[in-house]
């Protein structure tokens, strides 16, 4: 349950973790150098362009069945196997069971909160398994494989292909001119890389970008060295995934944050889930799923792709069967539906749906008649109904219906079910945020739920689904490029110095100053910076111009391979790994998408004995850099992490008794205003705000293409070449498309095809993906990343987040010159996937309460 500290509670919202979320008004714009040098790219396949992209890997794909059940048995043997490959059977059996747990570490893979109490034995997905699996492999990677490949050959390998080569276990360095890693020594490294930011002619000629999986111990720490540097340089992977929501819901909630629980789960009517694929991303979202639907909940999916995930699930937990007896069965069986009702949306028709989920609402208000909308909450706590109300009204339905390609069946189910909610959940990721207007579509979700009054009640409410780990945590530790004053001053006031507060550089603003060559110096904690980035080709150039970039990583990546003039690979202790200090065992803490702080301790033998943790690299590379001038005890905290706990409760709001709190009660809430109907905000209201419906004017043979992961993936990293759930078995270039907008093309299934994307006269090629029939609402298309980020263009962003727009990318489609080898396509595995049922708006469309049954006439 959430911890009760009300007057601590709010204040720790608009003060410190939220600030940075005020709307960028102002882009940096890219300088005209870089818009010539990007655009001549285009054309260019330069070894540096290609050697950032995944090589053309084809023979083996095979296109079948897709598996019409999320988890059940093929889950578990998925884990079992990649478990057993990977680690072996004793440490898969005992590091499995400490997943997650109270007493165990907190899961590398994505934010989904584990409940308050009462923890399953087996309290993962088989996502997180693989990623426990990954990070504890036998497979070592030392100077005789650097020796033996040079950066080129390892170029020129599969994503796949590098993370399986196994665990770093010492420092490398690539000196300049050099064609190939060589080992040395962490104090050298560690002068090496203090001695090039000592030689800067300014701090803000360097940037520190952080992943999600960097723990809130070392992300306090890193931040705290960039400030005592001198820089807000502090870009992080939150740029790229949900920048967009956390702009979005300061300006409308004044939090930064999702407002439910998990047993609001258990508690709501309706549950609304856009641009979200849990079964794949988000695996154990499915068990709350299934018991907010036992509960009697609804659910509707709103995404491009019917995703097995949201239609079907069979839980593999046995613990979540009351009677045990029946988990053989039910374990073999079809499981249990989830959405009640599957609307397909075109991409990015979000603002257009629930602009005519709300004219549907209103005007049955208008007829006086039940409408779900709650005026007695929008007088008390909101401001700006009656212009967005005149807004939705005038709105014509025609253009509504073409902007979502949906029928007026499917709006009147929809908006039937939100009327009769009386407790309403959205849940939304990138699929929304990941927009040209992502700011946009999460305002329109937050206005459906408060016009309703479903914000602050037991069972409604938002839910960001966040994607990695402690991606939520960073930016709560202070990793953010826009630092609001108060968090300065708390700094100031803790360590005794004067922070920066010129405002840093966001992930794209990263790049375009190392394009610009106003960014000389590059340290990256955790992540593969290059396979997440945009643009890829602009990317590898950008990173060239560095003068020195440096990696702290466990395994090999692309982002070693696309490097400044020199380079780093600086090996560190994976999250499962024993973590020993001077004064013994350490821990570290992490925070959830719900806002909930949780201890993780590994437990397991390090990968290497050269290995050193997050915290004692920065603490090294702070004091080598800072020397004299610093005013941190940088060794005291890395000799025992309670010190820099005791700093957190010192600086960042909702920490206090922070050693106290989370060793004693194992997870703690962070305080989050908008649950109690406090909006910070500037009128102290909630704000709804008018969308325009985006106007994405297509020429003929054009489509609109999003970025999606395989099921074998978590985020940039590849586990394997399968995606059961799309049908797709053995390889990754893939993309699908509408049967008709196949054959109108003139293509066939299996076909050999270049996509080109399109952005203000400028052209981006990937080459060699094989056509998939699937079911994608005509002109949109969809394809696996890391292999299309070349095509997104570095200047496509959300207003007012400068989030890049992975999800909305203008293509062409061109036959390829090459031909597809060795590749299966099964009609009938085709058609069957075709064909596989979805709840449409007949089987919707009696939502019975009381004693009769209502349908809108909109």
């Amino acid at each position: 349950m959430p911890n009760d500290e009300a007057s601590h509670v709010i204040q720790g919202d608009s003060e410190c973790r939220d600030g940075h979320y005020r709307p960028k008004k102002n882009l940096r714009n890219q300088s005209e150098e870089a818009k010539l040098h990007a655009a001549a790219l285009d054309s260019v396949e330069d070894a540096l362009s290609q050697e950032s992209q995944n090589p053309v890997e084809l023979s083996g794909t095979r296109i079948g069945r897709a598996y019409q059940e999320a988890a059940g048995i093929p889950a578990m043997l998925n884990t079992a196997r990649y478990g057993l490959r990977e680690m072996g059977p004793i440490r898969t059996a005992r590091t499995l069971t400490s997943i997650n747990q109270e007493k165990g570490f907190d899961c590398q893979s994505c934010a989904w909160p584990s409940p308050d109490r009462k923890r399953k034995v087996f309290e993962f997905c088989e996502n997180g398994a693989k990623a426990v699996a990954d990070e504890l492999t036998h497979k070592r990677i030392g100077r005789d494989f650097f020796r033996e490949h040079s950066i080129s050959d390892l170029a020129a390998r599969s994503d796949y292909w590098l993370n399986q080569q196994g665990r770093l276990t010492e420092p490398m360095v690539k000196h300049q001119g050099a064609t190939h890693y060589e080992p040395i020594t962490w104090n050298a490294a560690i002068d090496l890389l203090a001695s090039e930011l000592r030689d800067l002619a300014s701090p803000d000629e360097a940037a520190f970008y952080t992943s999600g999986k960097t723990a809130n111990e070392p992300a306090f720490l890193l931040q705290l060295f960039a400030r005592q540097f001198g820089t807000n340089n502090l870009p992080d992977c939150s740029n790229m995934c949900h920048e967009s929501s956390g702009v979005a819901m300061v300006e409308a909630l004044g939090v930064g944050k999702g407002t439910v629980t998990l047993e609001d789960f258990e508690r709501t009517d309706l549950i609304l889930i856009f641009g979200n694929n849990p079964g794949t991303n988000h695996p154990r979202m499915l068990t709350s799923l299934e018991e907010a639907k036992r509960h009697g909940a609804r659910i509707i999916a709103v995404n491009p792709l019917p995703e097995t995930g949201m239609m079907r699930v069979v839980n593999p937990n046995p613990q979540d069967y009351p009677n045990l007896l029946t988990f053989p069965f039910k374990v073999l069986g079809d499981g249990a539906a989830l959405a009640d009702l599957y609307l397909p949306v075109r991409i990015n028709g979000d603002v257009a749906l629930i602009k005519a989920l709300l004219k549907c609402m209103l005007e049955e208000e208008g007829k006086g008649r039940p409408s779900g909308i709650d005026r007695t909450f929008i007088s008390k706590y909101t401001e700006g109904f009656e212009t967005l109300r005149n807004d939705v009204l005038a709105a014509d339905w025609n253009p509504l219906l073409n902007a979502t390609g949906l029928s007026m069946e499917h709006i009147r189910a929809a908006a039937t079910m939100c009327i009769q909610s009386k407790a309403t959940i959205c849940c939304w990721a990138t699929g929304v945020t990941q927009q040209p207007n992502g700011v946009d579509n999460v305002w329109m979700l937050l206005n459906l739920l408060l016009v309703g009054g479903h914000i602050g009640r037991p069972g409604a409410g938002t839910c960001c689904v966040r994607g990695h780990s402690n991606v939520q945590g960073d930016r709560t530790m202070g990793i953010w490029e826009r630092p609001p004053k108060p968090f300065l001053e708390a700094l100031c006031k803790a360590f005794s110095f004067v922070p920066p507060d010129k405002w840093g550089l966001d992930t794209v603003e990263t790049l375009h100053a190392m394009y610009d060559g106003d960014l000389k110096v590059f340290l990256a904690i955790s992540g593969n910076f290059v396979s997440n980035t945009p643009d890829s080709a602009y990317t590898a150039h950008a990173i060239a111009r560095c003068r020195l970039t440096a990696h702290i990583s466990t395994k090999l990546n692309r982002s070693h391979l696309i490097t400044g003039e020199r380079a780093l690979i600086l090996p560190t202790l994976g999250r499962s790994e024993l973590d020993v200090q001077l004064s013994g065992a350490q821990f570290v803490t992490t925070e959830d998408s719900m806002g909930i702080i949780n201890i993780s301790r590994g437990d397991e033998k390090p990968a290497s004995p050269h290995l050193l943790s997050d915290v004692a690299i920065i603490r090294r590379l702070a004091e080598a850099t800072l020397r004299g001038r610093t005013t941190v005890d940088w060794s005291g905290m890395a000799e025992n992490y309670d010190h820099i706990r005791d700093a957190i409760a010192q600086v960042i709001p909702g920490f206090r008794d922070f050693n106290r709190r989370i060793k004693l009660e194992r997870h703690f809430y962070l305080p989050n205003a908008a649950r109690d109907l406090i909006f910070k905000t500037s009128s102290g209201k909630a704000k709804l705000h008018v969308c325009p419906v985006p106007q994405e004017k297509l020429a003929p043979g054009q489509f609109l293409l999003m970025t999606i992961r395989t099921h074998d993936q978590f985020n940039s990293t590849i586990y394997g070449l399968n995606d059961r759930y799309r049908g797709v078995y053995g390889g990754r270039r893939v993309v699908f498309l509408h049967p008709a907008e196949i054959e109108n093309a003139g293509l066939r299934a299996g076909d050999l095809i270049d996509i080109h994307s399109h952005f203000e006269g400028e052209v981006r090629k990937a080459q060699d993906f094989i056509i998939v029939p699937y079911t994608i609402p005509l002109r949109c298309a969809a394809a696996y990343y890391p292999e299309t980020n070349v095509l997104v263009p570095i200047r496509s962003v959300a207003a007012m987040s400068n989030q890049p727009a992975y999800k909305c990318i203008v293509v062409t489609l061109h036959k390829s010159d090459h031909v597809a080898h060795s590749v299966d396509i099964s009609s009938t595995g085709v058609s069957t996937n075709l064909a596989r049922p979805v709840p449409g708006p007949h089987s919707a469309a009696h939502y019975r309460t009381s004693e009769r049954t209502f349908t809108p006439d909109c």
